[in-house]
């Protein structure tokens, strides 16, 4: 690939999804989107550059875009964001929302569906403690062919071994020749809608709790501090967002501050909000000795 063609794509998906390419990961275009060049009919990289180029195929450059933003998803990854949702988020919002009994949850980037899923079954498993609750799982993505992937609730017996629990795959799954299929009382406990984060959030509605794992470090800090400036316009003042185990808020945004102890997991501090109403909770105080 010529520097030129690498800065045309590097520019292009910038524009196009806010994803940063640098020129280390250079080796990820070509082992993406050869494949597209491919499926194409087309003679290579520089064929596909090329037609990318002339700005007449759409299609392509939304192939290319989906190409280089689908990532690899799997149930219940990293564990320890979903124990904490189960054992000290959920508690707290099931006292805070008690009137209300209404819960949004929005996984910004949500792949092949793994993740709403995994949340899915927590609340499943919670029975009749969320009887009468009207919770809404919202599932977002740039690529509308991992969207139909998620929607159809289908997988391979490789990807329903990685992090799934045994007991929740005889529970929540039906296998199918082949493959495994989530229930059909999981999946509709997920809508899943085709969105660009670089589009306005208002769109979305209003959330209590935000996953943002492992997004927006692609991103550059620009695009990085004016998505969670959107996210928080999004929540209410004790709104939750989880962003991935290595990512941080610190020097990009000041309306998030991390929770103590709960690694990836931040509450809205807009205006300087005072005491935490979230950290004050005795399940949470439990959760955190």
């Amino acid at each position: 690939m010529t520097p030129d063609d690498f800065n045309f794509l590097r520019e292009l998906l910038k524009r196009e999804s806010g994803l940063v390419v640098s020129e280390e990961k250079s080796y990820l275009l070509e082992s993406r989107l050869i494949p597209v060049a491919r499926k194409n009919s087309l003679d290579g990289l520089e064929e596909l550059v090329r037609q990318a180029r002339n700005g007449v195929n759409q299609d392509l450059v939304k192939e290319i875009t989906e190409a280089m933003t689908t990532n690899e998803s799997f149930f219940f990854r990293d564990i320890k964001p979903f124990d904490i949702f189960r054992d000290a988020t959920l508690p707290y919002y099931m006292d805070a929302r008690i009137d209300a009994r209404k819960l949004r949850i929005w996984c910004a980037a949500a792949s092949s569906g793994q993740e709403p899923y995994s949340l899915a079954m927590i609340l499943s498993e919670l029975g009749a403690m969320v009887s009468g609750w009207n919770i809404e799982i919202l599932g977002t993505d740039i690529s509308t062919g991992i969207l139909e992937k998620a929607e159809e609730g289908l997988y391979s017996q490789f990807e329903v071994q990685r992090g799934l629990p045994v007991q929740f795959l005889v529970k929540y799954f039906e296998k199918e020749d082949e493959v495994w299929r989530i229930k059909n009382d999981i999946r509709s406990m997920v809508k899943y809608r085709k969105f660009n984060l670089l589009d306005d959030l208002k769109s979305l509605g209003r959330f209590d709790i935000v996953f943002c794992r492992n997004v927006l470090i692609y991103f550059d800090q620009e695009t990085k501090t004016k998505i969670l400036a959107e996210i928080a316009e999004l929540m209410p003042d004790d709104g939750l967002l989880f962003l991935g185990g290595a990512e941080t808020v610190l020097g990009i945004s000041d309306l998030f501050r991390p929770i103590p102890k709960l690694r990836g997991v931040y509450e809205v501090a807009r205006n300087g909000a005072g005491e935490s109403a979230f950290l004050a909770h005795s399940a949470v105080a439990a959760f955190t000795e």
